[in-house]
């Protein structure tokens, strides 16, 4: 809103209006007032949370071994974070741009369902809304994205083409914006991929294309409800889901910014998308929130962001990655979230396999992984075989919360690096 009325007030050489017109300038300040949006409603929300009474009564308190009390905690955090993203997005981004009307959608889609879920469960039922719900929910939003991709005029690339001049000089120019299912695949030659390859054997162009279209919105729905699965259970530690999203945060947003900019695009060889300049400034408000959550998140938590935040977290990275075209490099800047998800997949598979030859069978002490490394051998379960035991002693939940922000930086500057290794 804010964009349009000093674009007005520029044309009327109003001085200091045309600021609003660096994207720079614009993540700044949605940043700054994110943050700001945070601090103060953050308090506020958390003493409204308390005098109603709305607080967690399912926490697994005596999983620490510290002996914090957490059960008496407020939930339903996210429900701040939704609005220390939105507000500044409406204010200085671009409504009318495809991408952040998309990851507007996305926020809220999932705040919605999330906070669903965490309002079943603060009535008294601690399941919360169904799995098949949430999936259906997650499915829905992924084809609409997928979707809209495909339809919208705005959503275009310009890829680089080479020309050798000579025998070693290489000069990459842009080509025509073009609808494409191009992404960005690490490792490969040229680091791109089309979608529409995968059916070579199609010999009718436009059903080949049809047919990359839809594997592409495949790939976008199921990139979101991993994603947005992997961030819940990361949600299990003051700080951890906070911190290591903002640290991903980060990396999509430098992303974002090289693959707006023509000239740094051409330079780094990567694809040019017009429009995601606009990704920065959500991303911005988006890192600025989870940032000014720590302040209450942190260790321990007077707040928790329940699924209204953790589900929202996990969209809207998933959703970025998707506008970007770097949704197969989320395994890598998302590696974390993927640990989590496959630590319970095979604690669950390997469990059911000792169950039906009638023995206790675990990997983990504790899933999600990063409970394993905070159980006392007392609260290991009589007579069940445990097949990783290591560590012998816990670990504080600060020290596992800071190694997993270690981890996600080391995963964060890999991803960048990958455009670079061909």
């Amino acid at each position: 809103m804010l964009y349009y009325l000093t674009k007005y007030l520029n044309e009327l050489n109003i001085p200091g209006a045309g600021m609003f017109g660096y994207i720079s300038f614009r993540s700044i300040l949605a940043l700054m007032l994110s943050l700001i949006i945070m601090m103060i409603a953050g308090k506020k929300f958390i003493t409204y949370m308390k005098r109603k009474r709305h607080i967690e009564k399912a926490r697994d308190a005596e999983i620490d071994p510290y002996g914090v009390q957490k059960k008496d905690t407020p939930s339903m955090g996210g429900v701040i974070i939704v609005a220390a993203v939105v507000i500044p997005v409406l204010l200085l981004g671009k409504l009318d741009n495809i991408y952040t009307i998309l990851l507007l959608i996305t926020i809220l889609w999932f705040g919605l369902l999330g906070f669903l879920d965490d309002f079943i469960k603060l009535r008294g039922n601690k399941d919360g809304l169904k799995p098949r719900y949430k999936i259906i929910g997650q499915l829905l939003l992924g084809t609409v994205v997928g979707v809209a991709l495909w339809l919208s005029p705005q959503a275009v690339v310009r890829e680089n083409v080479e020309q050798i001049k000579g025998s070693t000089t290489i000069v990459y120019h842009k080509s025509e914006a073009r609808k494409s299912t191009v992404t960005t695949v690490p490792f490969i030659k040229n680091n791109n991929l089309d979608y529409y390859e995968a059916f070579s054997w199609i010999k009718n162009g436009k059903t080949q294309r049809a047919f990359g279209w839809i594997l592409f919105i495949l790939v976008t729905t199921f990139v979101i409800t991993a994603v947005s699965n992997g961030a819940n259970l990361n949600d299990g530690m003051d700080g951890m889901c906070a911190g290591n999203s903002a640290i991903i945060g980060v990396a999509l947003g430098i992303l974002a910014y090289v693959s707006s900019n023509i000239h740094y695009s051409s330079y780094l060889n990567v694809m040019y998308i017009p429009g995601t300049e606009e990704v920065v400034v959500y991303l911005s408000a988006f890192i600025g929130a989870l940032i000014g959550f720590l302040w209450y998140n942190t260790y321990p938590a007077k707040i928790f962001m329940g699924d209204t935040g953790s589900l929202s977290i996990g969209g809207v990275i998933a959703v970025t990655a998707v506008i970007i075209h770097k949704e197969l490099l989320v395994p890598i800047l998302c590696g974390i979230f993927l640990i989590e998800s496959l630590s319970v997949m095979i604690q669950v598979w390997y469990a059911k396999k000792g169950n039906k030859k009638g023995i206790k069978c675990r990997v983990f002490k504790r899933t999600p992984i990063h409970d394993h490394f905070r159980v006392l051998r007392s609260q290991l379960i009589p007579d069940a075989k445990y097949l990783i035991k290591w560590p012998t002693t816990v670990l504080h939940e600060n020290m596992i919360t800071i190694r997993f922000w270690i981890i996600t930086i080391f995963l964060a500057a890999a991803t960048i690096i990958t455009l670079k290794i061909r």
